[in-house]
């Protein structure tokens, strides 16, 4: 992985704001210095994209080798060999398979050293459910990609981080219900050491600092609101410290994001997607970034969906999407310092 090769940026949904966002942030590319990248996609849909939008973006199809230079004065595109015919808004057969070309050829080109990082845009699980999809979502079938045939998977740990708060969600994309009953202690106790180690080296911090959610309310209030955070929890803790990790709790989850709290910790592990996701979305939703740990290779992405509403009407906001772009370069840039 080298910090002077481009980004590989996927297409996402094709009827979604990816080609929006993606469009917006090449033509603040000045602007902001934003770090050069590429689009896996279909260049016919792009343009039909800018055109529905008005804007007078030029193009580029390129080879990943030519994207740096190509990237000054138009935006590059690699054309994936599969069209994308949806309208804004309105997915259709070529969605599934467009987005998940897109997908799978910045993994290859990634994993080949023509791309620095994966930066993904967002993509329509029900869409891909429709199709066959057999994955929770993005992060686990990069974990897939990722292990290339082996018979080992990693397992990638999905981290939303920003500025102001960086979390990781123990349990993800399952029902509140079947969150409570397959918390282990091995999983807690196994994300926060993949988060540890990715902290120090993607992010550069050199002793992290972890705080763990408790489960229930008033992390169980010592039983009485429940055993899974003396049995489940506490015992995740312990190991953890045990390995050296700089780790607290189980901690009240209505007292870890205020901001006096937030300045203990560089991460706070929680238990289930929404004790997560809701504190980062409420005070960085413009500039969170969807980040996967464990795997083999940088991967970063916008903190939002495919905005199916305001696809085509120039109204979607690239924050999160420039957030998610100048954070892979970061992420490069650090862990290239720690080889």
């Amino acid at each position: 992985m080298s910090a002077d090769k481009p980004l590989a940026l996927t297409l996402g949904e094709p009827a979604g704001i990816g080609p929006d966002i993606t469009l917006a942030a090449w033509s603040r590319r000045r602007e902001l210095a934003l770090p050069p990248f590429y689009l896996l996609g279909d260049p016919a849909s792009l343009a039909a994209r800018a055109a529905r939008l008005g804007l007078t973006i030029p193009t580029a199809s390129v080879s990943p080798a030519e994207a740096v230079d190509a990237f000054a004065q138009a935006l590059p595109i690699v054309d994936i060999g599969t069209p994308a015919t949806a309208q804004p808004g309105r997915p259709d057969r070529s969605s599934a398979p467009a987005a998940l070309a897109s997908i799978r050829h910045a993994v290859d080109d990634v994993r080949a050293g023509r791309a620095a990082a994966v930066v993904t845009n967002p993509i329509a699980k029900h869409v891909l459910y429709r199709a066959g999809f057999k994955h929770p979502g993005h992060t686990e079938y990069l974990a897939e990609l990722a292990a290339n045939g082996a018979a080992e998977v990693p397992r990638p740990v999905m981290m939303l981080w920003s500025p102001v708060l960086a979390v990781i969600p123990v349990t993800i994309h399952v029902a509140l219900r079947e969150a409570v009953a397959s918390l282990t202690t091995r999983d807690i106790v196994q994300t926060g050491v993949i988060a540890t180690n990715e902290l120090r080296r993607r992010f550069g911090i050199a002793n992290p600092r972890l705080a763990v959610s408790g489960l229930n309310p008033h992390a169980g209030e010592d039983g009485s609101l429940g055993r899974e955070d003396e049995e489940i929890v506490a015992p995740a803790v312990a190991n953890m410290r045990n390995a050296g990790i700089d780790v607290r709790g189980p901690l009240p989850a209505d007292t870890m994001f205020h901001e006096a709290a937030r300045k203990t910790y560089d991460c706070a592990l929680c238990m289930y997607h929404d004790q997560a996701l809701i504190p980062i979305k409420t005070l960085a939703f413009e500039d969170a970034v969807n980040v996967t740990l464990g795997l083999p290779f940088i991967r970063t992405s916008p903190d939002h969906g495919t905005a199916f509403d305001i696809a085509g009407t120039g109204r979607a906001n690239p924050a999160s999407l420039i957030a998610a772009l100048r954070l892979a370069a970061t992420m490069v840039r650090t862990s290239a310092r720690a080889t």
